[in-house]
């Protein structure tokens, strides 16, 4: 049952973070692309906005993926805790833990799951298993 947990914990926190990815990205699932985020990014301080829309973009994208594929999981997972830890101090770390108050809550419940996968391992219905 634990490998069949690991798969439901990476799958769904992965696709999600693919999801988030592809809003900044391309601009789907009610994203505002590349432009749109960097004009949002440069107007919290962070610059240039557009280079690091791409650039978390890409980091969701393609650690969620391997995340949920179980395919080097613990570089997915790296991906996802650094954006994490981005989102935490350019945005919610400045109002505290609770959501409530746009805090950092949620970022961390995200950054501990990433962790704790990588630290005990994609589980056996993963692609790092069939492959490692």
């Amino acid at each position: 049952m634990m490998a069949v947990g690991l798969l439901v914990i990476r799958v769904i926190v992965g696709l999600l973070f693919v999801g988030h990815g592809a809003q900044k990205l391309f601009g789907w699932f009610g994203g505002y692309g590349p432009k749109g985020t960097g004009g949002w990014l440069e107007s919290i301080g962070v610059k240039p906005g557009v280079t690091m829309a791409v650039v978390a973009g890409l980091m969701e994208l393609v650690g969620g993926l391997l995340f949920a594929l179980g395919l080097l999981t613990p570089v997915g997972a790296v991906l996802i805790i650094l954006t994490m830890i981005g989102a935490i101090k350019t945005v919610h770390g400045q109002n505290g833990l609770w959501s409530t108050a746009n805090g950092y809550e949620y970022n961390l419940v995200l950054l501990a799951v990433a962790a704790g996968v990588a630290l005990t391992g994609a589980g056996a219905y993963s692609l790092d298993a069939l492959l490692f």
